[in-house]
């Protein structure tokens, strides 16, 4: 056991975000409205000083800080790398409108926090460092989900934190039930105590912490609020929530299943009955949608359960870790260009869309990128992710959960067909106003990502295998 003076220089990329956010609130107070631009740009210098550092931390060698609670490690590199840049992201993509907001600074002071939350989330290898990374990760967004203060993003922000309560609950008693069954609450202790616990207080330990990582990701059972805040927050809040969050709890999943229970009973099943059970209803309830954002949000419950794949692979597989990272790094990229294109031309219904080719061309060709790539068409990056981890559960012996995923992404064509083919029809009727340049900036961005991931993914997937620490 080591002090908490312990290599502060390890959390530099943890650092970045919290001096930005601390500064960008004492700097809001005093400035006035036209210029707390000038905290958004210090959000944005946070990010990418917690870019470089992370990039930078990710060459050093993989270690345990701060008692051994904070894992230093390929997973946590992936992480901070992949929030820190979807973050950017939804900092442009929110430029067009926060501008000159009376709460600019608030804004981009929570959406920092939150996203240092699922940092924390996806490098915890202790139990109560769990519970604060899902705290830091939850209270920002529901004051972000109403902070338009109207009558939809209310209820969501209500029926998001009504749940994340109960979740919160669920998870606290999942950590009670280890810490009494296996002695303690680090991931070591963990697993060296837990195959010598009562068994089934183990398994119900391990339900608790998964179902909490499962809110947090937006997974079946805890995925009911996920259209809700989706379609009533606003754009670049619903971008943010449907992508950053689910980073780190599913990097977190990977690592409480891969290195703190992988001796408890039927845990690697439970994770892949959840994935396939998430993905199918994920799907199906996209099939009827007729609104963009509910149809995104049910595409990205249905993505947690590919994603989730990985996880029931943890230590069975040698593509697990690199084929979940890089999957995450395709969809947030991917996820997040799809939300842009509603933010820079917001429409209720799919039908809104209709003829975008015609008047933007390159903004249509964004969508389409977008779309097939949640779909898992090649060149994308979550094409390539979707392979890795479909291929790590058959080397997992779990060949049924892959019939299952194969079944549904045939499936799931239909629906992202339903928004894809208007595009490239006529249309005389009257069409959604621009939101701005940002919004279609960051969309052009992101599809151009998902593209150069897809074509870069052997040397990209080669820098991601390895193993979580132990």
């Amino acid at each position: 056991m080591t002090g908490l003076h312990e290599d502060p220089g390890a959390l530099l990329p943890e650092l970045a975000l919290a001096v930005a956010a601390v500064a960008g609130l004492l700097a809001g107070s005093w400035l006035p409205r036209r210029r707390q631009w000038l905290v958004r740009l210090l959000g944005a210098i946070g990010c990418t000083v917690g870019i470089a550092a992370a990039v930078v931390a990710a060459t050093g060698p993989a270690r345990t800080v701060f008692g051994g609670s904070y894992a230093v490690d390929t997973g946590l590199a992936v992480a901070r790398v992949v929030i820190l840049a979807g973050t950017l992201l939804v900092l442009a993509m929110a430029g067009g409108t926060l501008s000159g907001h009376r709460r600019e600074t608030e804004f981009v002071v929570l959406l920092l926090l939150a996203a240092l939350g699922a940092m924390v989330l996806a490098g915890t290898d202790d139990l109560l460092l769990l519970i604060a990374g899902y705290l830091l990760a939850s209270v920002p967004l529901y004051a972000l989900t109403a902070f338009d203060a109207d009558p939809a993003g209310t209820e969501a922000a209500l029926k998001y934190y009504l749940i994340g309560a109960l979740f919160g609950v669920v998870l606290m008693l999942g950590v009670a039930a280890l810490l009494a069954a296996g002695g303690g609450t680090d991931y070591p202790t963990l697993a060296r105590t837990l195959p010598g616990a009562p068994p089934v207080l183990a398994a119900a330990g391990f339900v608790g912490v998964f179902g909490g990582l499962l809110f947090k990701a937006g997974g079946a059972p805890a995925q009911f609020w996920v259209p809700d805040v989706a379609e009533g927050a606003g754009t670049p809040v619903a971008a943010f929530v449907t992508t950053i969050p689910k980073i780190g709890a599913l990097i977190a999943a990977y690592r409480l299943l891969d290195v703190a229970v992988p001796g408890v009973a039927g845990g690697r099943l439970l994770v892949a009955a959840v994935a396939a059970g998430t993905m199918t209803l994920g799907n199906l309830a996209a099939f009827a949608q007729t609104n963009p954002r509910r149809l995104l949000a049910y595409s990205t419950i249905s993505q947690v359960g590919y994603l989730l794949m990985a996880v029931a692979a943890a230590g069975h597989a040698a593509l697990a870790l690199p084929g979940l990272g890089f999957y995450l790094a395709g969809y947030a990229v991917t996820n997040i260009g799809a939300f842009a294109v509603l933010a820079a031309l917001p429409s209720a219904t799919l039908d809104g869309h209709r003829g975008l080719f015609g008047r933007r061309p390159v903004l249509a060709l964004a969508l389409v990128i977008c779309l097939l790539g949640l779909v898992g068409t090649p060149p994308t990056a979550i094409f390539v992710g979707k392979l890795s981890v479909f291929t790590a559960a058959f080397d997992a012996n779990l060949l049924w959960l892959v019939v299952v995923a194969a079944a549904n992404t045939l499936a799931s064509l239909y629906y992202y067909l339903r928004w894809i083919v208007p595009l490239f029809q006529r249309d005389g009727a009257p069409h959604p106003t621009p939101a701005g340049r940002w919004p279609a900036a960051v969309a052009v961005t992101a599809a151009a990502g998902s593209l150069a991931l897809g074509l870069a993914a052997e040397p990209v997937v080669h820098a991601l295998s390895g193993h979580l620490l132990r």
